[in-house]
């Protein structure tokens, strides 16, 4: 069998197996709750006498979430009950019960239809009525820990979908977050797609730190974040430091475009095995009041469960400086920027934001940068570099070419370089012959064209610079 496909099979075996068990102490609990009320013969004398799974040295996804946030009975039978409509609704169908008396159903029971399979979806009342049947002192505190004490709802695992209108808030169907919902079936964390709703897209790249050509004392203040990164939960072991040190980290990467910013957030993931996360800003502010602070916390609820780095590009188009009160709408862009510095200080992960003018950069966001990194555009020496790490290899390539001499030339950053290697591809592979001077000329004034400048113009203004 392929190692690839044995290795995914392993952690669904594994949930399926603590589902089942999972799923066979809810339907026990459900009878038990069942007879419980209707005072028919039982041998317990409460729910909580049903014994539930031991999961101690259970390995599959659901066990070590119930470990990590060390669930009780109440709320592994919420967690349970909330997936059950994803693996087994049947389960669920003894709630379907009507009252002969009254030839309806029964109110305590709770529960959604849904009309799309005829499935029952349980409620905030329904788990209630399952952990405190009508014993109303013991609703009310459970109902406080489950809903505003849990880590189930306090990190958005479960979560309680609005009532509909004048309903009492109990009406609200139980639903369980996306992610957990395939980490707990599959054993895989699924990644999110761009979307409205998501408006983050995954930074990933195939280079390595031997392919970021920064200078040496740059590349230090690169490494700091990531030593933060595979040390920080040791750090703040530490009593002492954990009293005076935050657990997130907040990066500010600053200089012209193509330099090396994104390609620098993308690296610290990789190294780290953390998930980067671009965010788009263009579809996180809103020009609906509250629209944007639900759709920033929305990014931020997520990234902090997954432990992703936030990765917020041309970051001056909402954090800027904040403009004087003369309107409504410069309140509202200030209450966005101060619910962001808000998010930011008690992020435990990091932050990095990048912006080519850091002057645009609100100064009180300043303070609260662990550090602020300048990537400088490339000198003649460090784009020969760049030039020869992109070409020189695999690739066929005219000895007579002189990267020294381009980059002596031709002031550009690794990103257009990027872009010329690739025009220079398509021109090699056209013609059955190695990359030349000529055709790296001829795509440098493809990109200059872009820009609207002459090849010339660009070797003139390289000149002076050099002077």
């Amino acid at each position: 069998m392929n190692d690839v496909i044995t290795a995914r099979i392993f952690p669904m075996t594994a949930n399926a197996n603590t589902l089942q068990e999972e799923l066979d102490w809810l339907t026990d609990t459900i009878e038990a709750r069942f007879r419980l009320h209707f005072d028919q013969q039982i041998l317990y004398s409460s729910i909580e006498d049903v014994e539930e799974p031991i999961l101690t040295d259970d390995e599959s996804a659901y066990a070590q979430l119930v470990r990590e946030y060390n669930l009780d009975t109440y709320e592994r039978l919420m967690l349970i009950m909330t997936l059950t409509p994803h693996i087994q609704p049947q389960a669920l169908d003894s709630f379907y019960a009507r009252n002969t008396n009254l030839d309806r159903i029964y109110t305590e029971f709770g529960g959604v239809l849904d009309n799309s399979r005829g499935g029952f979806l349980p409620t905030v009342e329904t788990i209630l009525f399952l952990v405190a049947g009508d014993d109303l002192t013991r609703r009310v505190r459970l109902q406080t820990h489950l809903f505003h004490e849990s880590a189930l709802t306090q990190l958005n695992i479960v979560q309680v979908s609005p009532a509909g209108p004048n309903e009492p808030e109990t009406c609200g169907s139980l639903t369980i977050s996306d992610e957990y919902r395939a980490l707990l079936t599959t054993g895989e964390s699924n990644r999110p797609d761009y979307s409205t709703d998501f408006p983050a897209s995954r930074v990933t790249t195939t280079l390595d730190w031997s392919d970021l050509v920064l200078d040496f004392q740059i590349m230090e203040e690169v490494k700091e974040i990531k030593t933060w990164i595979d040390n920080s939960t040791d750090i703040l072991k530490n009593a002492h430091l954990k009293k005076y040190l935050k657990p997130g980290y907040r990066a500010l990467f600053y200089g012209p475009p193509g330099t090396g910013k994104t390609l620098t957030a993308g690296l610290l993931g990789k190294s780290t095995g953390l998930d980067v996360y671009r965010i788009d800003l263009s579809m996180i502010v809103s020009k609906y009041i509250g629209e944007t602070e639900k759709n920033l916390g929305r990014v931020f609820d997520l990234a902090e469960r997954r432990r992703w780095i936030l990765f917020f590009d041309e970051a001056d188009a909402l954090f800027g400086k904040r403009t004087e009160t003369s309107s409504s709408n410069d309140r509202h862009a200030n209450q966005e920027v101060a619910f962001l510095l808000q998010r930011m200080e008690n992020f435990p992960g990091v932050v990095v934001l990048a912006t080519n003018l850091k002057d645009n950069i609100d100064e009180a966001f300043a303070r609260r940068f662990q550090s602020m990194i300048y990537f400088p555009a490339p000198n003649a020496s460090k784009r020969a570099q760049l030039w020869r790490q992109a070409f020189e290899g695999s690739l066929p390539v005219d000895p007579k070419v002189d990267f020294d001499k381009i980059a002596e030339r031709f002031a550009i950053s690794g990103a257009l370089i990027m872009n010329v290697l690739r025009s220079c591809v398509m021109i090699s592979v056209n013609r059955q012959r190695p990359i030349t001077q000529d055709d790296i000329v001829t795509s440098l004034k493809r990109e200059f064209h872009k820009e609207g400048k002459t090849l010339e113009e660009v070797e003139k203004q390289t000149l002076r610079q050099s002077r």
